[in-house]
């Protein structure tokens, strides 16, 4: 009994302790630590002033201090979204390494982890430069300021083709805002760019690069040789970057709307095109060069390979499916961005309804409901409802999800037919769903976000529906269906002829394919040094 009544007495003591604190502190008792009078909200600041006594902040002392905590929210936001797209990278392994076999599950899993490090190295040298170098100076919004702060304006310097111009006036110019803006060039090795709002945003789309830059190391597993696949980590920033830059970087894409009038030009959330599709095309080009696996076909004839873990794949998806929240709803940039609620829950709709459809149609096909199957008809969805998921009510995010369901399963069947071995499903799920989710865009797009978009102002689709938020077809602006089938059809084009012809060059520095004998009886071993399994025989029939 003793001991609970000393607690008791205790606890007491420190109410009354607090008690008497607080009042003698209210009262000047004790000196504020701060150096404030009492009353006085402790608040972070950014002029050096920290906290003088009550009604000495100016109305500039005021402003500083909101646009100090707005921007301080946002940049938490962005780098909280971007840890849990990099936590992605574990999913990504996983449901690769599942799919393949147990003979080279160290070799897969390590492309997932090897990537990182190349393609972070490939972003910092070069590609942020030429994504991201006139950033500043894309087409933005009539009164727009960087979310992120205004050290962003470091980003302002480019090449493209055609006259420099004022956005707000479209007269002539020596801004550096091109009428077609081609790629950027400041931010070379980050020089010159050790400024927070920079830093934050170099974070953030480097870890969208490497979600691209994984994408084919699932296509091209089980016989890509460990060399040539470290020279890929070393050149794929290339055509993404430059890709990237058209539709996020101010470039000419992004710029259709202004000199085409094609909607609010190529818009692209989160990434279905920029990320997805050209992760699909780099992949199909892969897969042509390399050739399929060996026992794949058979007198022209699929053979099944099963993966040899599907708890492992399951497991991965649930990871993907996480950190995608991250991945969309980080993409506003802008913690006071109350958009992300939308793009929330519009992911997880397109993420549900994937899974589901993909099973509706294995069991129209006859089929029984193949776990990995179903997995990737979960990731479908998330890779549909990318580009769109700001811009979209809920039951079009459903929609693109059912849609992407069906996709998936009828591209992986239709792939294999024609003699295209994708271990994984990548460019089914990437690539035919990154365009999908372009597309998807360009018609469900509802008007209740984006005014400004791309620096488009139509002062008539204000006066027409009281507001001019990025629209598609279905709600009356056909022209920016026309921009999405534009940014999908470059994203093929482009990144396929690129990927095609760097795979060629670098086939010829260092061959992509493994010799027969380490296929046959794994790479683990011959490829990496250390077997994924040692306590157990892995056999290497094919």
């Amino acid at each position: 009994m003793r001991p609970v009544l000393s607690r008791w007495a205790a606890c007491l003591s420190l109410l009354i302790l607090g008690l008497f604190a607080t009042s003698a502190f209210a009262e000047g008792a004790f000196p504020d630590p701060t150096g404030s009078q009492a009353g006085v909200a402790i608040t972070p600041a950014a002029d050096g002033k920290g906290d003088p006594p009550a009604n000495t902040l100016t109305n500039a002392d005021l402003y500083q201090r909101i646009a100090h905590n707005a921007f301080s929210i946002n940049i938490l936001w962005v780098l909280i979204a971007g840890f849990m797209v990099m936590f992605m990278q574990a999913g990504f392994a996983l449901v690769e390494t599942g799919l393949c076999r147990a003979k080279n599950a160290s070799h897969v899993i390590m492309t997932n982890f090897m990537i990182y490090p190349l393609a972070c190295i490939a972003f910092w040298a070069y590609g942020f430069a030429l994504g991201w170098g006139n950033w500043y100076h894309g087409p933005v919004a009539p009164g727009w300021y960087s979310t992120l702060g205004p050290g962003t304006e470091l980003l302002n310097q480019g090449f493209g083709l055609g006259p420099e111009i004022d956005p707000a006036t479209g007269r002539p110019s020596g801004n550096q805002v091109y009428q077609y803006g081609i790629f950027g060039t400041t931010g070379f090795f980050l020089m010159g760019m050790e400024d927070v709002s920079v830093l934050c945003l170099f974070f953030f789309m480097m870890l969208f690069f490497d979600t691209t830059a994984t994408i084919p190391t699932g296509a091209l597993a089980e016989r890509w040789s460990w060399g040539n696949f470290c020279l890929y980590g070393l050149w794929v920033a290339l055509p993404y970057c430059l890709f990237a830059g058209w539709v996020w970087g101010g470039g000419w894409l992004a710029q259709s709307g202004i000199n085409w009038g094609l909607g609010h030009g190529a818009v692209d959330f989160a990434g279905s095109g920029v990320v997805h599709a050209m992760g699909g095309a780099i992949s199909l080009a892969g897969v042509l060069v390399l050739g399929p696996r060996t026992g794949k076909y058979v007198q022209g004839r699929p053979q099944a390979i099963p993966g040899h873990n599907i708890p492992m794949v399951v497991l991965g998806t649930f990871i993907l499916a996480f950190g995608w929240f991250g991945f969309n709803a980080g993409s506003t940039l802008a913690g006071t961005d109350l958009r992300i609620s939308v793009a929330v829950v519009n992911t997880m709709l397109a993420s549900i309804a994937g899974a589901i459809s993909a099973m509706m149609t294995l069991y129209a096909k006859g089929m029984k409901p193949d776990p990995s199957m179903l997995c990737n008809g979960m990731l479908a969805g998330l890779v549909a409802v990318t580009a769109s998921c700001a811009f979209i009510s809920p039951w079009a995010g459903f929609v693109i999800g059912m849609v992407a369901g069906f996709l998936v399963v009828v591209s992986v069947l239709f792939i294999e037919d024609s003699g295209i071995d994708d271990p994984v499903g990548a460019i089914s799920v990437h690539g035919i769903n990154g365009i999908w989710g372009v597309i998807a865009l360009g018609l469900f797009a509802n008007g209740k976000y984006g005014a400004g978009w791309n620096g488009v102002t139509r002062p008539e689709y204000v006066e027409r529906f009281g507001s001019d938020g990025v629209r598609g077809l279905l709600y009356g602006d056909a022209t920016q269906l026309m921009a999405q089938l534009l940014e999908a059809g470059v994203a093929l084009l482009f990144g396929f002829a690129m990927a095609y012809v760097m795979f060629r060059l670098t086939d010829r520095i260092i061959p992509m394919r493994v010799r027969p004998e380490y296929e046959q009886f794994g790479l683990d071993v011959p490829e990496m040094g250390a077997i994924a399994y040692p306590d157990h025989t892995v056999q290497g029939q094919r």
